[in-house]
């Protein structure tokens, strides 16, 4: 209860908080789309810049075990999501997929959420996690593709190339090797722009964030509770699973708990562009309103903290 409190009062959730609250009171605030995907540009790069810094410094040994995992739980996720929409949620098989989709890849905005939970519960992280984020953005969004052929779907292939050269991991990739190839003696000569004024942007871009899941909301009467339900539930089950597997291949509890977070949470960034090339016949009214409107909030204010515990349990016992 504390971490969660904790969490709750940091100056990143309740910017998204404000946002929402606007959203309620009808207040006219408005971030200009510009300056929306001005914020997206910078936040992705410079996530991608901090990863690869890490990456530089991280002996390769050290990577592959839990780069392997990341990579195992990307294609194994979409498929527990589809499952559980299949025959929990009542879903068709296109929109069971195109949800799967986002289940399966990652919120870069709760990745760096469940890094700052992580400092306030005192716990370490490890560097090269913002890499992990891009191993994770892809495989799942493949398998939900995958999973809707057989239905008319769109071009699979075109889809993939519309991920791959999105702006969400195109930024995320460039950065990664920019920051791997320069190291942190080259990157300082930028880290007045990109490293110290990153909260108060995450800040700016989380306060917009919180007007679009509030609009969100007004959707959740189309999803039915079953699905609500669902989008508390596949969250804690897949970050449950996600920390267990750091924990298991040697990553830190704070590391293991960012990872859960990270495999716990939904895109609403990378798969809702490739699902409406690939499955546009799919309900958005579905899909992002589980993604953005219940799962976003539900791991910023229960899954993060529950992580922790789990992470900080799991390290007792082995």
């Amino acid at each position: 209860m504390d971490l969660a409190l904790q969490n709750l009062i940091s100056p990143i959730v309740l910017c998204f908080v404000l946002g929402a609250v606007a959203r309620w009171v009808k207040s006219d605030f408005e971030l200009p789309d510009a300056v929306y995907q001005s914020l997206s540009i910078y936040l992705l790069l410079a996530i991608g810049l901090k990863g690869g810094v890490a990456v530089a410094q991280t002996p390769i040994m050290d990577l592959l075990g839990p780069a392997a995992v990341t990579l195992v739980l990307g294609v194994l996720t979409p498929l527990s999501a589809y499952f559980m929409m299949r025959k929990g949620g009542g879903l068709n098989q296109t929109d069971a997929a195109a949800t799967a989709a986002h289940y399966g890849s990652v919120s870069a905005v709760t990745f760096l959420a469940s890094i700052e939970g992580a400092k306030l519960a005192g716990l370490q992280t490890e560097g090269y996690l913002a890499a992990l984020v891009a191993l994770l953005e892809v495989p799942g969004i493949i398998v939900g593709l995958v999973l809707a052929r057989g239905k008319g779907s769109g071009s699979l292939g075109t889809a993939v190339h519309d991920v791959l050269t999105g702006k969400s991991i195109f930024l995320l990739i460039g950065g990664l090797v920019i920051g791997t190839a320069c190291g942190p003696e080259k990157i300082s000569a930028v880290a007045p722009f990109f490293i110290d004024p990153f909260k108060g942007v995450l800040c700016l871009f989380l306060l917009e964030l919180g007007t679009v899941a509030a609009g969100r909301m007004k959707d959740m009467t189309n999803a039915g509770w079953k699905l609500i339900a669902l989008g508390c539930l596949i969250p804690t089950i897949h970050g449950i699973v996600g920390t267990a597997a750091g924990i298991m291949v040697g990553m830190s509890p704070g590391g293991a708990a960012v990872l859960g977070a990270m495999v716990g949470s939904a895109s609403y960034i990378a798969a809702p562009a490739a699902v409406r090339i690939a499955l546009p016949e799919a309900s958005p009214g579905i899909y992002l309103t589980l993604a953005l409107g219940i799962t976003f909030p539900f791991n910023l204010l229960v899954g993060i903290p529950l992580f922790m515990r789990v992470a900080s349990w799991l390290s007792n016992i082995t």
